[in-house]
């Protein structure tokens, strides 16, 4: 059964620092390019950051110097290490692999990340 289960997120200010992690079942993590996505209010599910089973890594522009995205492969585990955060950064983020359908593939329940100014 796949299974991917988000955490680390809450409330920071600005400039500060939150570690997310995603557990997933082995089967789903194994082989597969992970990524990191996420969802503000009114907007479109967005791809943050990716990682392939080497560690070969890519992000979007808007996060770029300042998220870090790795895994554990014996964990089944995706970090997402964001550093010096904005309020544009308020979202759920969600984990799952990098050619997730938000339409018709399973994702998990996400985590909140709220920046105050």
């Amino acid at each position: 059964q796949v299974q991917l289960v988000e955490s680390g997120g809450g409330l920071v200010q600005v400039g500060g620092s939150l570690r997310l992690s995603c557990a997933a079942s082995g089967s789903f993590f194994i082989f597969k390019t992970m990524a990191w996505y996420r969802q503000a209010p009114g907007k479109q599910r967005e791809l943050v950051a990716a990682v392939t089973t080497g560690g070969s890594t890519n992000y979007a522009d808007s996060v770029k110097g300042r998220f870090t995205i790795s895994r554990d492969n014996a964990k089944n585990t995706v970090y997402l290490q964001m550093n010096n955060l904005k309020p544009d950064d308020t979202a759920v983020y969600y984990c799952n692999t990098d050619t997730a359908s938000v339409k018709y593939d399973y994702w998990g329940q996400g985590t909140q990340v709220t920046v105050s100014s």
